[in-house]
């Protein structure tokens, strides 16, 4: 009789494998669905529906004014559906729980769902990775419980799940499993045993998506083309680009941490800081249009435009986009911050390039979106490795060095206040099992 219950509650590593599989494909379906919804949803609110109320706008009005009123109206749905459906928490929530209880309750994926489409669809500074980790960890954690297995069972399928979102959404189905893995941990990847199910995940949800999108594998980016790199100069450009990174990483942090003290008082009325955080984007984006949105376009903008653009300008989307970040995530609008941040070392790295020209435009920004991301994050594997894929070049090494110089230099700074050290009680009782 211990002996059934053993094997019920316990999975064999054939069928973690296989339960990694399914998760993967589910969650690639459920990548595949919210992006077309998603991608609907955009195309309707900021190219037909400017169109259609076109003629509303009054002559002392410019149509230009629709993007603050967008977004304030936007604000206000999101302020709506999470008065109605509560609040299903962040990123911060995500790696608490994967800490303790070890899964993510799925009973919160349709207002995270419904909540984060509004909020991305409304131009908030907020991508849809986190969205998706939350509602692909609790269908991991979903079939997990189902099973009847035990929670470090249930914890390795909830991590699949993770990964099936970033595998899908990063287009760099490794480094978006490490990243799954890495961000509960302030000072490094600990959940080791889930390397090889959560890569599994993350590469049939890569498959799926990709074949239900018809995107290419490959780079996302296309940067201008590195000369050959050398390892004195360019190493050490990398460690100088890490320290400058880890520098802004602290700046956004500090901007961030205001913004929540100030937003603080109308922390239970929800609908009402959600209008004005919605309108605080817009009047942003007013003034400097390219902090609207995830910022997955945008980047391409900053590849192609930057050098026509002068180093101060750059400087003040690089600070206004802070800004846009900080109020978008402290006034209820539900995503995630990857993507922005790399907007903001896209940005300074392209500043850099300009004020100090013997860095080539592409390290210079490669290198900031890393360091950034991993002073936030504390995702320096990871994150070499995604930006690596994504920007399709050859500077990996050169990408580490930034991104473990800032990791170190922040190691001491955090906004993910749950990051912490796994249970190794608990994991010398799974080894023992």
């Amino acid at each position: 009789m211990i002996q059934k219950k053993y094997d019920r509650n316990h999975l064999t590593y054939s069928r973690l494998i296989f339960c990694a599989v399914v998760i993967g494909i589910s969650g690639g379906m459920v990548a595949t669905i919210y992006y077309f919804v998603l991608e609907a949803m955009m195309h309707g609110m900021w190219d037909r529906l400017p169109e259609m109320v076109e003629a509303l706008f009054p002559s002392w009005l410019p149509t230009s004014n629709y993007v603050w009123i967008a977004t304030t109206v936007g604000g206000f749905f999101v302020g709506l559906t999470l008065y109605f459906f509560g609040l299903p928490g962040e990123m911060t929530h995500v790696v608490d729980k994967i800490h303790s209880p070890g899964r993510i309750d799925i009973r919160k994926s349709p207002a995270m769902v419904i909540a984060s489409l509004i909020a991305i669809t409304s131009g908030g500074s907020a991508g849809p990775e986190a969205p998706l980790v939350q509602v692909n960890g609790s269908l991991g954690s979903w079939l997990g419980d189902k099973l009847k297995l035990t929670n470090s069972s249930v914890r390795i399928l909830t991590f699949c799940g993770m990964s099936a979102a970033l595998g899908a959404f990063f287009g760099a189905p490794i480094g978006g499993a490490l990243f799954a893995l890495e961000i509960p941990h302030r000072r490094g990847l600990e959940y080791f045993e889930a390397i090889a199910p959560t890569i599994i995940a993350a590469i049939f949800s890569f498959a799926v998506f990709r074949l239900n999108t018809g995107m290419t594998i490959g780079a996302v980016y296309h940067f201008d083309e590195i000369p050959p790199l050398y390892p004195l100069k360019n190493l050490f450009e990398g460690l100088i680009l890490g320290t400058i990174g880890a520098g802004l990483a602290v700046m956004f942090i500090v901007i961030f941490r205001l913004i929540g003290k100030l937003l603080e008082p109308l922390e239970h009325r929800r609908i009402l800081l959600a209008t004005l955080g919605g309108l605080s984007i817009g009047l942003i984006a007013f003034a400097f249009p390219q902090t609207l949105f995830f910022s997955e376009a945008q980047i391409h903008t900053v590849i192609k435009t930057g050098a026509s653009l002068s180093v101060g300008l750059l400087v003040a989307i690089v600070i206004a986009k802070m800004f846009a970040i900080s109020f978008t995530l402290h006034s209820g609008f539900l995503g995630g911050f990857i993507f922005p941040l790399f907007f903001i070392g896209a940005n300074a790295g392209y500043a850099v390039s300009l004020a100090a020209p013997q860095v080539h435009p592409t390290v210079a920004m490669v290198c900031l979106m890393a360091a950034v991301n991993v002073a936030v994050t504390k995702t320096p594997v990871s994150t070499s490795i995604i930006l690596s894929v994504l920007s399709g070049t050859a500077m990996l090494p050169v990408i580490a060095i930034s991104s473990f110089v800032s990791f170190i230099l922040t190691s001491q700074i955090s906004i993910i206040k749950t990051q912490r050290s796994r249970d190794f009680g608990e994991l010398n009782s799974t080894l023992m099992d």
